[in-house]
This record gives C-alpha cells, sequence and structure tokens, in this order.
C-alpha cells in the first residue's frame, strides 16, 4: 500500500519518494508523472490507465488554488462504475486520503494536480 507521506505545492512525498509531476496513488501501485490531455481539466480519458483499477473512492487534489476542474460527466462516469469522487484543494486531498487509507486502504485512490 502505497502512503502519500507529505505535500506542498508542486511537491508531494510517496512511499519515500519525492515527485514533482501530478500523480495517481493506487492501492497497489504508484503512477507517476500522470499528464491529462488539458492541465487544469479532468476528462475519463485521462484515467485511462487506471480506470479498471479505481476503487470505491477517488480523492482527486485539485491543486493548491483549485485550478483543476473535474467535468461533470467524468463524476457521472466513474459514478456508474461505482466510484465516489471527492475533488477538493490537493493539500485537503492528501489529508482526507490519509483518513480514508487508515480506515480501508484497499478502498481508496488519490489522483493530485500537484500546482496551482
Amino acid at each position: 500500500m502505497a502512503r502519500i507521506e507529505s505535500y506542498s505545492p508542486g511537491r508531494v512525498v510517496v512511499d519515500g519518494v519525492e515527485l514533482h509531476r501530478d500523480v495517481i496513488v493506487l492501492p497497489d501501485r504508484v503512477l507517476t508523472e500522470w499528464w491529462r490531455r488539458d492541465g487544469h481539466s479532468l476528462a475519463i480519458e485521462d484515467l485511462d490507465d487506471v480506470l479498471d483499477d479505481l476503487p470505491e473512492r477517488l480523492v482527486l487534489g485539485c491543486g493548491y488554488a483549485s485550478q483543476l476542474q473535474p467535468d461533470a460527466a467524468v463524476i457521472a462516469a466513474l459514478g456508474r462504475r461505482g466510484v465516489k469522487v471527492e475533488a477538493l484543494p490537493t493539500d485537503q486531498a492528501v489529508e482526507r486520503f490519509s483518513e480514508l487509507e487508515a480506515r480501508n486502504p484497499a478502498a481508496v485512490a488519490a489522483a493530485l494536480h500537484l500546482t496551482c
């Protein structure tokens, strides 16, 4: 199980590794250098690499100023797949991920936009 140890704008530490690119943390792996087709929006295609691996909860870190905006259609599509999305500023998303992970590590993933 991957642990998010700390976050500051433009930087996150996951399992002792400092990362400077957006990241997805799944129960069994970490996708570093997560890239979206439009930097400040979230389309379902942006999750293609992990879509089948998402657990029941996805905590979306929208950046320190919440500039990343998930499309309502993405939230609905994930909901139809049984995935509940919580979109928060990234610092709050990291805290929420840690809370949920402490309860059930297999039930939560995080997709984190590290900047703006």
